[in-house]
């Protein structure tokens, strides 16, 4: 006999209590406040300029990139964020930033897209991204680095990208052709760069360049150096165009007889390949973060939609076909969610977290995109308007799919650390 089950109560409160994963209480402050100024600082910002994020003629030039408008709003944003003390909460202490971890990181994104979903797009610039603005990435910038380029990054006025993939090396990036080749003071470079997002407005690019090529003894060197997008070897050819829209933020890139000196080494000469496996980490970091706050965002705006629409004499939360896969989405973004949050609480505890890390990423990116598409079916028709925001999170967190390190690339990293032992689970 079972006893001492206390039945469930329609008529009790609802109480939210998924997760009872230890946040600490400086964490928790940190998203409360962070969500606080999106909603006074950004939402306000986007409600005021509706006519320019809801038309693409206006959001782009004819070129693709974003129009002096919009910039001028990510700016006002970036700005506004860090002067409040949340833009750079992050970075490391070193730096000037807050010193908040990987931990910190996965919450307060995965709060923020929750709370603003895709129709409030300049929400992203109130927490610096990893590879447009500072993150410990920066941490080993020279001294002279530091006093030119880092207040600027720190303060929002100016932003940075990340230029590691290339035409015939993107999964595989240690197969990068970049080259930097030693001249009197530095090296020159020259190469060819795609899919750098926020190229085409950033004023710095962190390009990883070979400089010692592969040997019969030895695998190629690769270093990262900081470049001025300014410098006239440094071009913007396309703006790559995704989804069918008329402009964007990747961009195809070329370099060619680009000056750099020892000081606009980022990390050490050779070592580069790190700073990038661990960009690449906090990027896998902010997907799954974004993929479980967007997957949230879309199934509570379909079961709210699901509670009012009616079909048949009956609103459609009644009819299990509609709802039951907004459950089983439930499902796997609350899965995805403890993912997220242990691989970062490893990563603060100086674990290297490979293996937890790229299944974090990958389950959370297909969760997402799961989500946004049973979201869109329970909405019908109105699921593929523009003005419900469905497609746009869905063509997004589709995209990410394959940032960062594709799904196969992330399941190949898995069974390479359990073939090894790493068999916890």
């Amino acid at each position: 006999m079972i006893r001492n089950c206390v039945p469930f109560q329609e008529s009790e409160p609802i109480m939210s209590s998924a997760i009872a994963f230890d946040i600490p209480e400086d964490i928790r402050a940190a998203r409360d406040g962070l969500l606080a100024f999106a909603r006074d600082e950004v939402l306000p910002r986007h409600a005021r300029h509706h006519a320019l994020f809801e038309d693409h003629r206006k959001l782009y030039h004819e070129s693709g990139r974003l129009s002096d408008a919009a910039l001028a709003v990510i700016r006002e944003v970036r700005m506004a964020s860090a002067k409040a003390g949340f833009y750079q909460m992050c970075t490391p202490t070193s730096l000037g930033g807050g010193g908040l971890g990987h931990l910190a990181y996965f919450v307060c994104w995965q709060a923020l897209f929750h709370m603003c979903g895709p129709h409030n797009s300049m929400c992203v610039y109130a927490l610096s991204h990893w590879a447009f603005g500072p993150s410990r990435l920066l941490e080993k910038l020279s001294d002279r680095a530091r006093a030119e380029i880092l207040a600027p990054l720190m303060d929002g006025t100016r932003s940075m990208c990340f230029g590691l993939s290339e035409p015939d090396a993107g999964s595989d990036a240690s197969m990068i052709a970049t080259r930097a080749r030693p001249v009197d003071g530095g090296w020159l470079v020259d190469g060819r760069k795609i899919w750098t997002s926020n190229s085409p407005i950033a004023d710095y690019c962190v390009v990883f360049a070979v400089t010692k090529p592969k040997t019969a003894d030895a695998a190629q060197e690769i270093t990262a150096f900081l470049v001025p997008t300014s410098d006239p070897g440094f071009e913007v050819q396309r703006i790559v165009k995704m989804f069918g829209h008329i402009g964007g933020d990747e961009a195809e890139l070329r370099l060619e007889g680009i000056k750099v000196e020892p000081w606009q080494v980022v990390g050490e000469v050779g070592k580069g390949f790190d700073a990038a496996l661990y960009g690449v980490s906090l990027g896998r970091i902010y997907n799954a973060a974004r993929a479980v706050g967007t997957g949230r965002w879309a199934v509570e705006l379909a079961l709210d939609y699901a509670k009012t629409r009616k079909a048949f004499g009956k609103p459609i939360a009644d009819y299990q076909g509609v709802t039951f896969p907004l459950a089983e989405s439930a499902c796997e973004l609350h899965g995805a969610h403890l993912m997220g949050l242990n691989a970062a609480t490893l990563l603060d505890q100086g674990h290297r977290a490979v293996k937890e890390l790229s299944m974090a990423k990958a389950y959370a990116v297909q969760a997402g995109v799961r989500a946004v598409d049973r979201a869109m079916q329970a909405h019908g028709a109105m699921g593929f308007t523009n003005e419900v925001g469905l497609v746009e999170a869905w063509s997004r967190l589709r995209a990410v799919n394959v940032a960062d390190g594709t799904n196969e690339i992330l399941y190949r990293t898995v069974l390479q650390r359990m073939l090894k032992g790493d068999v916890d689970l």
